[in-house]
């Protein structure tokens, strides 16, 4: 019986420990698997000289653990008590803040200036964030000293600036997050219209304001452009810098910067970004290889399709993207296989259009896997050389043609000619059975069979191709 009740007390031990490892597993899971939320913050700026010292108030807060991320350069990191219960859900580690049906909570941290603030001074990523969090609507107050008469930028729209004895306030607020704050000692607020304010030294045309109220943005988050700075090259996320006030410019630049606000681009060449924006935008942008290939897509494209593409892009939100994807989802438009990005990306110029047969490919019964099956312009198209040297053929390309060779058959196939010669005798064509597709030639399914006496047999998952007269070969 003794036995009995400590085998009993043994089991009840061992059940215990899996039931409670079993709950640890299940507490990470669940903590690791925080939802997406939204919330609003409210960010209060001092300049002291040689730094910033931020007090960040955050509202609507889901009844979650949040982990924060602090900037890189934010020192001593406090809770700051706005009310009773500011700070009731920070973690003594200021790590996160822990699970809580209080909404507001409020911090603090210093982001120090190394030799105090510089003219056209751009600082990135001085500011808290949340993780999983997306900032709905964002407010900014800036408090300096009054001998500090230069402009502070946020990429919000200015609400109101007053200048009193002792300092210099300015508030900003308006939808999304704030990503960087930008300093200048001469420059104005030329313009704010609903999407765009425009800082310079110079007024502007009320042509250009016109004309920018009429362009077809990607969002609704305001964005600052900043004329005449010098920042070799530095940008923003939702501060623009431009030397250039022209309406195809100032267009080009914000589309793209919203753009690449709402998209994670990985790897990619700037030319995807600017076909994404042309796309999106119905408009024209960037260079002449994202403007070809924005021109092929839409003529290739029904307007259907048009719109089902557009719908997928916009799905890709807050996704990596990189060129397979969007073939992936080019191909799911069309109902068929391309390569279209990925070819584009791994060459200069502008591939064409093209479709992918990706049946397996066998010849003489044999299993190959270097010959290319196209789609293009109504045609099915072959890798020549690869398809054409395990049919037992040399090939080469000579002064007069495309030449393909053995033991028994010669033939020759001019370039822009409509007739090939088939041992030393001409014959006349409607089409030309050689292609040449992106510097690769290719032979059209049909003069395959007519011409090189095969025998085709084409499956939903193969394509067999075999020599009906090996005995010569």
């Amino acid at each position: 019986m003794k036995y009995i009740i400590s085998f009993f007390g043994l089991l009840v031990l061992l059940i215990s420990g899996v039931l409670f490892f079993q709950y640890q597993v299940y507490s990470d899971y669940r903590e690791s698997e925080i939802d997406d939320f939204t919330y609003t913050q409210e960010i209060d700026i001092v300049y002291r000289g040689q730094s910033l010292d931020i007090r960040h108030h955050f509202r609507n807060l889901p009844n979650q653990t949040i982990s924060i991320n602090w900037p890189e350069q934010a020192v001593n990191p406090d809770c700051f008590i706005e009310s009773e219960n500011s700070c009731k859900r920070l973690s003594e580690d200021f790590s996160k803040f822990q699970e809580s049906d209080i909404q507001t909570q409020s911090i603090s941290y210093i982001i120090p200036l190394d030799g105090g603030l510089k003219p056209n001074q751009l600082m990135k990523d001085i500011f808290v964030t949340l993780e999983n969090g997306i900032v709905s609507y964002s407010t900014v107050h800036i408090t300096t000293e009054q001998s500090i008469a230069g402009t502070w930028v946020t990429g919000l729209p200015l609400v109101g600036q007053q200048s009193l004895s002792l300092v210099h306030y300015s508030m900003f607020s308006g939808t999304g997050p704030v990503k960087e704050l930008f300093y200048a000692d001469h420059l104005q607020l030329q313009n704010e219209l609903d999407l765009i304010s425009i800082y310079s030294t110079n007024k502007i045309e009320n042509e250009l304001v016109e004309q920018l109220n009429k362009v077809n943005f990607l969002n609704d988050e305001h964005v600052a452009v900043v004329h005449g700075s010098n920042l070799s090259g530095k940008q923003g996320e939702r501060i623009l810098f431009s030397n250039n006030l022209s309406i195809e410019a100032l267009k080009e630049e914000v589309i793209l910067s919203q753009l690449r606000t709402k998209f994670q681009f990985e790897n990619v060449p700037a030319w995807v970004t600017e076909v994404m924006a042309s796309i999106l935008s119905d408009s024209e942008i960037g260079g002449e290889k994202a403007k070809e290939i924005t021109m092929t897509l839409k003529s290739r494209l029904t307007e259907e399709q048009l719109e089902l593409w557009k719908q997928k892009l916009h799905d890709l939100e807050g996704k990596k993207i990189d060129a397979a994807l969007l073939d992936e989802q080019l191909s799911e438009v069309f109902a068929n296989h391309t390569q279209y990005f990925q070819s584009n990306v791994a060459t200069d110029g502008v591939f064409p259009l093209l479709f992918n047969d990706f049946r397996d490919v066998y010849v003489n019964a044999r299993l190959v896997d270097d010959v290319e099956v196209i789609f293009k312009d109504g045609q099915v198209l072959y890798s020549a050389d690869s398809l054409l040297h395990h049919l037992g053929y040399e090939t080469r390309v000579g002064e007069k043609g495309y030449y393909v060779n053995n033991d028994i058959r010669q033939y020759r196939f001019p370039f822009n000619h409509e007739f090939y010669v088939y041992n030393q005798r001409r014959y006349n064509t409607v089409s030309q059975p050689i292609k040449v597709i992106a510097d690769k030639y290719y032979i059209e399914e049909s003069w395959v069979q007519k011409l090189f006496f095969i025998e085709m047999d084409k499956k939903k998952d193969s394509i067999s191709i075999k020599n009906i007269d090996t005995e010569q070969q």
